[in-house]
Parts: structure tokens; sequence; C-alpha cells
């Protein structure tokens, strides 16, 4: 049996992070440290009494490098980082200089020019960044993929990708509203869902974009192998008339050729099968998270464009 590895968690009072607290003990791992600037972490003694929390980054990095020193059964062998996006490549360099590797939530970066400097220090250490990519491991999103490739070459679908997700007023006061610290509603909310788009179609040819602001963003994609309209939506009257009545406060449809891509289900342990993946050395990393990198970062650097037959049916409703 393959020896318990030691984890250690930075954001762990975060929203994300019990995803990550579920997918170490659910591949039966075990979890020694973790850090949060708040203290609401009570979630920890559902997983372990034994794990050092700490408060402030500066003494969690000098209790992991005193760990370090003890050799390896006592060193931490994975960071997991749940911290806000735009520390996220600071915490990275933070896990390889314990000598960890690296387990980060979307979006990797914000930047694609981050990502040049990871790659470097994954090259001095010799540790790697992983990244959380969960919709490459749906097995309904696995099995489309598959159907694809079987696909002659030069067909080409016309797509329409729908995601509304609710938020409160608390969303933009939180850095999560803040562009320069999440990445804007393209990064924060939709870049999973680019980079599924990319790795179903192929690579980005051309964007344009008809609308974008703080709640709501929507535009044209043009990849290798589809046309995209794309709505993207924290505000909850953006939800259709049936959601609502339904009272649900999250809508999200992909139709390929009119066709509905059902993957409503199955989202339960997507993180702990891309664990499964990274800690056999299978799972995502830079390489696999530049597309949809430089595509969210691509999207909120394009200027807008009237609206005409490419704007999405929920854009072309409202407008």
């Amino acid at each position: 049996m393959t020896q318990p590895k030691n984890f250690a968690i930075i954001g762990v009072g975060g929203y994300i992070a019990p995803r990550h607290l579920q997918a170490i003990r659910d591949t039966g791992h075990r979890l020694v440290a973790a850090v949060d600037p708040k203290d609401s972490v009570g979630i920890l003694d559902r997983y372990s009494f034994d794990v050092r929390f700490f408060t402030e980054v500066e003494r969690f990095d000098r209790h992991l490098e005193k760990l370090r020193r003890l050799g390896d059964a006592e060193r931490v062998h994975y960071v997991s980082i749940c911290s806000p996006n735009y520390l996220h490549d600071a915490h990275c360099r933070l896990a390889l200089r314990v000598g960890a590797d690296a387990i980060c939530e979307k979006p990797l970066v914000i930047n694609p020019w981050n990502l040049d400097a990871l790659a470097e220090i994954e090259a001095e250490t010799g540790r790697r960044i992983y990244t959380i990519l969960q919709l490459r491991v749906h097995p309904a999103l696995l099995a489309l993929k598959a159907r694809l490739e079987q696909e002659p070459a030069g067909v080409t679908h016309d797509v329409l990708l729908t995601y509304i997700t609710s938020r409160g007023n608390w969303y933009h006061v939180s850095w999560k509203g803040q562009p320069e610290k999440s990445g804007g509603i393209a990064t924060n909310i939709g870049v999973h869902f680019f980079d599924l788009l990319l790795w179903l179609f192929g690579p980005a040819h051309a964007v344009r974009m008809f609308y974008a602001d703080s709640r709501r963003m929507s535009g044209w994609l043009e990849l290798e192998r589809a046309r995209v309209r794309w709505f993207l939506s924290v505000e909850r009257d953006d939800l259709p008339p049936a959601a609502l009545q339904a009272g649900k406060t999250t809508f999200r449809s992909i139709t390929i050729d009119g066709q509905e891509v059902e993957f409503s289900e199955g989202f339960t342990d997507l993180h702990t099968r891309v664990y499964e993946q990274t800690l056999t050395g299978q799972g995502f990393g830079i390489p696999e998270a530049r597309p949809s990198i430089q595509l969210t970062y691509d999207i909120r650097h394009t200027e807008l464009s009237p609206l005409d037959e490419r704007a999405h049916p929920f854009l072309k409703e409202r407008s």
C-alpha cells in the first residue's frame, strides 16, 4: 500500500476549500497544516484534530520549511491552493520553495505571462504545479470528447454556452468582484467552461465581444471545430423563467447543433477524480492551463462590437 502523503492547504476558510479537503481524505492522504487570514475554520475538525492552523502565511511558510528539514516522512508533499485568484502564482511559488508540488484551484493565474514565471520555477526546483480542470474528468464530457474525436476532419459545430450562477451583493464587495484580483467574470466564473470548449473543439482563431460589465459578459468565439455563442452572468434576474419558478439559483447549458449536452449530474466528486489523476502524475499542469488563461485574457481585452447574428439569444432578449 502506498504511504499516505502529507498535504497543506492555503485558503482553508474559502468557498472551494471543502472540495479539496474531501479530495485529500478520499484519496487516503492526510492534512497536516492549513492557513487562512480568517479563523472561521471549524470545518477542519471534520477531517482531523491534528492540523496545525495559521492565520499568517509567513508563519505557515516557516512551519512548512521546518517540516521540510525533518525529512521525507515529515515534509509536506503537496500544497493545495484555494486562495484568491491574484495570489495563486505567489502561493504556487511558496509550495515549490518548501519542496512540495502545488495543486491550485482554477484559474492557475490571471495573466498568461505569469505562467512563464511558474514554468521557470518548476524547472529550477524539479517540482510540479497542477491545476483543477474538473470538467475534463466528467464522465459525460469524456464520452462527448470521444465521440467528437471520431468525426471526420473539417466538421464544424454551432455551440451555445449559457452559464448563470446567482451571486448576491457580497460578490461585488469581495475580491471576486474586483477584476484586478479575480480576472472578472470570464476568468473567475467562466474559465473552466472556456477550458472545456478548447479541449473539445480546439484552439481559438477569433474572439468577438458584445457585452461586458461587472455582472455579465457575452461574446462569440471561432474555434478550430466550432462557432460558439456564449453568455455568462452572476445576476439572478438573468435566470430563465423555468429556473426561477423551480427555485433554482444556477442555470448551465451547452448545446451542440441544437442538441443539449446533459451533464447536470456527477459534479460531487470531480475534485477527487482530479486529485486521483494528479497523485499518479497525470494531473493538469501549466501546458493544459495555458490556452484558457490566454483566451480569457483576450476576452477581457477585446473591444465591444455592435450586436449581430452571432450574439447569444439571451443578450438579444435583453437589448
